[in-house]
C-alpha cells in the first residue's frame, strides 16, 4: 500500500541525523510500532483462558435463581 504524507521538519531532521531518508525512517517507525511479539499475544490468550476456566470451575454447583430475584422490587426492597 502506498500512502503519501507530509513529514514534519523535525522528523525529517531526525531521519537525516540518523543517516536515513525520511521515507525509510518513517517506515521503520511504523514497523517498530506495529510489531507485537507473538509470544506476548499467546501469553495473554493463555491467561484469559485460565481466568475463564477459574471463573466457571464450580458453575455447575450454583443454584438457578427465580426471575423474581432480579426484579426491581427485589433489588431495592431494603432501601425504603
Amino acid at each position: 500500500m502506498q500512502v503519501s504524507v507530509t513529514i514534519p521538519d523535525d522528523v525529517a531532521a531526525e531521519a537525516l541525523a540518523s543517516g536515513m531518508t525520511p521515507e525509510s525512517y518513517v517506515q521503520e517507525l511504523i514497523a517498530a510500532r506495529n510489531s507485537v511479539p507473538q509470544r506476548s499475544i499467546a501469553k495473554k490468550l493463555a491467561d484469559l483462558e485460565s481466568f475463564f476456566a477459574e471463573m466457571t470451575a464450580y458453575s455447575g454447583k450454583v443454584s438457578i435463581l427465580p426471575d423474581e430475584a432480579f426484579s426491581r422490587e427485589s433489588l431495592y426492597r431494603d432501601h425504603d
